[in-house]
This record gives structure tokens, C-alpha cells and sequence, in this order.
């Protein structure tokens, strides 16, 4: 695929206040994310639809932030009304995707944030949980640095579907970030001395098939009448975008 075909996040150094500054537009990812919604005849209510693109938002963010080599996946568990909310990326793939779980939803009694990160090399996945306060994802993202990544950070919506996130640094200008309004971070450019570091892309995209879908269904291969019932085929979702594949009982046999 073209450069064109990504979105590209910036990764920006904020001299003499020692601050890392990430930023990106958008709009294309949304696009194509309302086209995957269209073509898979998913509709979210607006609410959620919010959350997600939100969060899709902050995790590309996120992985801008962090080593190249990392997958990370962010499911948050909320209640009242119960959901889950989970969107993952990786940097070295240029992809991020996400979905929201609205049935056979355990309801908790807090709202809980989990974070996994993973790399090739890892034996197993590092993971971290903390509760969450209120519903809006941009929001939590000073909860979950100052818990897993033990440093201050701030987000930030900005104008025509731009986002920001700024992470403190070794000795940071810790007033000056808690301070930021968003106007403040737009004009930024002009205000402060930045240095450009690096730019990272991405997309959209989850790379689900058939083919990938099948191997899940493999422990039915015995039992097919307790997965089908008494209907011919049955409808699965994938599990990161929520596509939907058209299972007939010969495929897991």
C-alpha cells in the first residue's frame, strides 16, 4: 500500500519542557471505519460509536510512544450500561482495529482497564489492570500513565478529528503539562521549541479471513450438533472487528 493509505502520527520532543509531544489527524481511519461498520452491517449506538473511535484514537497514540516491536490490546470492562470496549495495534504492522462487546457482557462492579503488551520475543504477555473513572477513553489516559507507564501524560481532542497526547519525560516541565488547555496544544508549534523525532503509520485494518476464523471452531469438529443445533449454518464474528463469516457445517468437518 501508498504512504496516502496511512495515517501518519508524529512523534515530536518538546525542548526545554522536556516533554514528548504525539500527534495525529484521524479522519481516514474513521473513514475506514465506518466503512467496515457499513459493509458488515454493524450499527453502534452513538455513545459507543464515540468511545471506540476515541480509544482507537489513544491506543495509536500510545504505540507511537512505545518501542516498535510492540502489539498492545486495550479491553476496558465498564458497567452501567455494561460493555466492553477493546481496540489493538501494532506499530510494525501499521495496523489498528477495534470493537465494542454489548452482549453476554459480564457486568462488573467498578469499571476495569486491562492492558497486554506483547513482543516477538516475549514468552508471555505483559499485562496490567486498574479501575477506570467515567466513560470517556481520552480521559483515562493520565489514569493508566501515571499507573503502568509511572509517568504524568495528558490527551487531548483537538479540532477536525486531531488528537494529542503528551508524556512527561526525565525531568519535565511537570507545571507547565498539567497547565495545557487544548488551544494550548495546537498552537504549539508556535509557542514552543519542537524537534520532530519520528513518524509512525497506520491504518484501519484487521487482516481477518475465513480461513483464520476456521481454526477456532476446531473443538466442535466432535460435537457439531451442540454448535449448529438444528440450523445448517451459523454466523461468526471475528473477535477484534467483529466481521461476520457464514459457517456451514461441512467447513468444520
Amino acid at each position: 500500500m501508498q504512504p496516502e493509505d496511512f495515517t501518519k502520527i508524529e512523534s515530536i520532543f518538546v525542548r526545554h519542557r522536556n516533554c514528548l509531544l504525539l500527534r495525529g489527524q484521524f479522519t481516514d481511519i474513521y473513514t475506514d471505519h465506518y466503512l467496515h461498520l457499513m459493509e458488515n452491517s454493524i450499527r453502534y449506538p452513538a455513545e459507543l460509536d464515540a468511545m471506540l473511535k476515541d480509544a482507537l484514537a489513544m491506543l495509536t497514540l500510545h504505540l507511537t510512544a512505545r518501542p516498535w516491536n510492540e502489539t498492545i490490546a486495550w479491553t476496558a470492562n465498564l458497567r452501567a450500561p455494561r460493555i466492553n470496549l477493546f481496540v489493538t495495534g501494532s506499530s510494525n504492522e501499521r495496523y489498528i482495529i477495534g470493537r465494542v462487546f454489548t452482549e453476554d457482557i459480564r457486568e462488573p462492579d467498578r469499571n476495569f482497564f486491562y492492558s497486554q503488551t506483547t513482543t516477538p520475543n516475549s514468552h508471555e504477555p505483559r499485562l496490567s489492570t486498574m479501575e477506570v473513572e467515567g466513560r470517556d477513553p481520552v480521559a483515562w489516559i493520565s489514569q493508566f500513565y501515571a499507573q503502568s507507564e509511572q509517568r504524568p501524560a495528558r490527551a487531548f481532542r483537538l479540532e477536525d478529528e486531531n488528537f494529542a497526547l503528551i508524556a512527561a519525560q526525565p525531568d519535565a516541565d511537570l507545571e507547565w503539562l498539567a497547565g495545557l488547555d487544548a488551544e494550548q496544544v495546537a498552537a504549539i508549534d508556535t509557542t514552543e521549541e519542537t524537534s520532530l523525532l519520528e513518524t509512525r503509520f497506520f491504518r484501519f485494518h484487521c487482516g481477518c479471513t475465513l480461513d483464520k476464523i476456521l481454526p477456532v471452531l476446531g473443538s466442535w469438529r466432535e460435537k457439531p450438533d451442540e454448535l449448529f443445533h438444528d440450523a445448517d449454518t451459523i454466523t461468526v464474528q471475528c473477535p477484534r472487528c467483529a466481521a461476520s463469516y457464514l459457517i456451514t457445517r461441512d467447513m468444520i468437518l
